[in-house]
């Protein structure tokens, strides 16, 4: 099942439970000026459960935004992947906390987690905890946080071609949320970028 939630406009579940051979393709968005204060719980409970989670978020003015995720692998051979990628500005305050429980004998479990975001000014704040707690022997296993500036050089670039700067900031800004945006529907992607400019 392919789901799109924006977050402040749709009701998010606190709770999902996955069984055997249930698929969740599930796409998180946080849409400028919005606050949020997300927890989501997701259980994998049954071998075959496989979960695909994505979210996405851009705060360029005072926005607090707060994303809780703890993903339990309860059985084995279960699959779980989460992409999480963020623009935050101005005096926004960007918080990502994840959890990838494996629980014993929770033997063949695949479980990745990764929250990337890009800092567009000094005063935006954003943490990011990306935590494995695993109990099993037999398991693949990462997580991974990334935080950084757009990156001059290919700014450079971009201008030394004829693009104006504030166009090719733009596009980069596009290209770094693609992952993620690209699963939107094509209206929200769109709203996503012009609130880029």
């Amino acid at each position: 099942m392919d789901k799109v939630l924006v977050i402040g406009r749709d009701s998010v579940p606190d709770r999902i439970v996955l069984g055997g051979g249930e698929n969740l393709s599930l796409t998180l968005a946080v849409l400028p000026g919005t606050d949020c204060d997300l927890s989501l719980e997701i259980d994998l409970d049954a071998p075959g459960a496989s979960l695909d989670l994505a979210g996405i978020f851009v705060c360029r003015g005072s926005e607090n935004v707060s994303i809780n995720v703890n993903v339990r692998h309860n059985s084995g051979s279960c699959i779980s992947t989460q992409l999480f990628k963020g623009i935050a500005g101005g005096k926004a305050r960007a918080r990502f906390n994840g959890l990838i429980y494996v629980a014993p004998d929770s033997q063949k479990t695949k479980a990745y987690q990764q929250c990337h975001t890009i800092l567009l000014d000094g005063d935006a704040v954003v943490e990011a905890r990306p935590q494995l707690e695993i109990y099993a022997d037999d398991v693949e296993c990462s997580h991974g946080a990334t935080s950084g500036y757009l990156n001059e050089d290919e700014r450079f670039y971009m201008q030394s071609r004829g693009i104006p700067v504030q166009d090719a900031r733009r596009l980069q800004m596009i290209s770094f949320l693609s992952a993620v945006a690209s699963r939107l529907p094509e209206e929200l992607r769109q709203q996503i970028y012009d609130s880029l400019s």
